[in-house]
């Protein structure tokens, strides 16, 4: 299996050339950060928690177990919202950037897990439909020279 390369950073850091791809992963655009002066390759809202879902977290409904399951059941009903982010990182280091100030208790870990959840399905996808060598006949393979 490959050995895939995701980090989180946040989007007031200076980018550094570590960072490979950029993607904010964040459904709001962050404050005080003008949209030419984020340095980022993409912007992945999309697959982001949902507006409720996320309103449910930042107002104490749900716990952050709660949350993350909830995100992970809308990721796994979704899949399609991955598919750019599993191609950045099958090229690069992929840095989701992000203005949240506690990494731990966020979004980032759940959407990392499903990506490498889903590129990991992916790779075993590929592997278990490569093609077998052919089967040896050995000497029956020559059957129509046989009268």
């Amino acid at each position: 299996m490959a050995n895939y390369q995701i980090q989180f950073k946040r989007v007031y850091d200076a980018p550094a050339t570590s960072d490979g791809i950029r993607v904010l992963a964040d459904r709001l655009w962050p404050r005080g950060i003008k949209k030419v002066a984020l340095a980022h390759h993409d912007w992945c809202k999309n697959a982001c928690p949902s507006h409720q879902l996320r309103q449910d977290y930042h107002a104490q409904i749900i716990d952050w177990p709660t949350f993350a399951q909830a995100y992970a059941d809308e990721l796994a009903a979704n899949p399609a919202v991955l598919s750019q982010l599993l191609a950045y990182a099958r090229q690069s280091t992929l840095t989701l950037l992000s203005a949240v100030k506690n990494f731990e208790h966020s979004h980032l870990p759940v959407l990392k897990q499903a990506i490498l959840t889903s590129l990991e399905h992916e790779d075993q996808e590929i592997n278990n439909n490569e093609p077998s060598s052919p089967v040896c006949f050995g000497n029956d393979f020559n059957h129509w020279g046989k009268q």
